[in-house]
C-alpha cells in the first residue's frame, strides 16, 4: 500500500482567486504542444510555419474545451445537466470527457484545415503526436486531484485515496497509468515516427488506435463512474464504449492507408 501523496489540488492562491494543479495541466499541455510543433515547423522542407501552427492550435484547443465539458455532460452526467442547463458553464465545478474534448479537438482541425486549404488529415497528423502531452498532464492532475480513481486491488502500489467515496481501500492509481501509457508511451512512440515523412492519415490512424486500446484495458482497474456504473455486460464502462469507435476508426485509417 502506498500512502496517498499530501499535494494541495490548488497549486496558487491569489486572494479569492484559487489556480488549481488542473487548469495548469490543460494551459501547460497546450503551451508545450504548441512549442514542440512551432520548433518542428522551423525545420528545413517543413510545410508549416509558426503562424500556421499557432492557428491550427487555437482552433483545436478551443474545440478541445467546449467538446470536453459538452461531451462530459452528454456522456457521463446527462440527467444533472439536463435539470440545470448552466451547469455546463460553470467549469470550475470540474467535469471534462477526453472524448468529447477529442470530437471538439477533430471539428476545430476539420475548420481550419477547410479555411487554410490544408485538409482536414493534414491538421490530423500534425497535431496527432503531441495530444499525448496534454494527456499526460491531465492524467497526473487526475491523481494530485485523488478523483476517477481504479479498482480496488491487494497489489503493493495501491493507494488509499482521502474521497471518503473511495471507500479508504487499497486502489490501482489507475490515473498514473493512463499518464505512462496513454501520454508517455503514446508520445514517444509518435514522435519517434512523425519525425520523418509519413503517409496521409497513418499518425491519426496510430493515436487513435493507439489511445483507444490503451484506455480500452486501463477501464478494467478503473473504478466507473459512480452515476453510470457498467453500462452493460456486467463490465463494459462508457469510456471502453466510447474507446471502441476510435479504435476501429484508426485501424480503418491505418487499413486505407496500407491501400492507398
Amino acid at each position: 500500500m502506498i500512502a496517498f501523496p499530501e499535494i494541495d489540488p490548488v497549486a496558487v492562491h491569489l486572494g479569492p482567486l484559487a489556480i488549481r494543479w488542473y487548469g495548469l495541466s490543460w494551459v501547460t499541455g497546450i503551451l508545450l504542444a504548441w512549442w514542440l510543433l512551432d520548433r518542428r515547423s522551423r525545420r528545413p522542407g517543413s510545410a508549416w510555419d509558426g503562424e500556421a501552427v499557432s492557428d491550427l492550435i487555437f482552433y483545436a484547443a478551443l474545440g478541445m474545451i467546449l467538446g470536453g465539458r459538452l461531451g462530459y455532460a452528454l456522456f457521463y452526467n446527462p440527467g444533472s445537466y439536463l435539470a440545470d442547463p448552466l451547469a455546463v458553464v460553470r467549469v470550475w465545478e470540474g467535469g471534462m470527457s477526453f472524448h468529447g474534448g477529442l470530437i471538439g479537438a477533430l471539428t476545430g482541425c476539420w475548420l481550419w484545415g477547410r479555411r487554410s486549404g490544408r485538409g482536414f488529415l493534414a491538421c490530423s497528423d500534425l497535431l496527432a503526436p503531441v495530444v499525448p502531452v496534454g494527456l499526460f498532464f491531465g492524467r497526473i492532475a487526475n491523481f494530485i486531484n485523488g478523483e476517477l480513481w481504479g479498482a480496488p486491488t491487494a497489489l503493493p502500489w495501491g493507494v488509499i485515496f482521502p474521497d471518503p467515496r473511495a471507500g479508504h481501500i487499497p486502489r490501482h492509481p489507475s490515473q498514473l497509468y493512463e499518464a505512462a501509457l496513454e501520454g508517455a508511451v503514446l508520445f514517444a512512440v509518435l514522435w519517434m515516427l512523425s519525425s520523418q515523412p509519413q503517409p496521409r492519415g497513418r499518425m491519426t490512424g496510430l493515436f487513435l488506435a493507439g489511445y483507444g486500446l490503451f484506455r480500452f484495458a486501463v477501464e478494467f482497474v478503473r473504478q466507473p463512474d459512480g452515476q453510470l456504473g457498467y453500462i452493460a455486460f456486467g463490465w463494459l464502462t462508457m469510456g471502453q464504449a466510447l474507446s471502441l469507435p476510435m479504435i476501429l476508426i484508426g485501424l480503418w485509417l491505418l487499413r486505407r492507408e496500407d491501400r492507398a
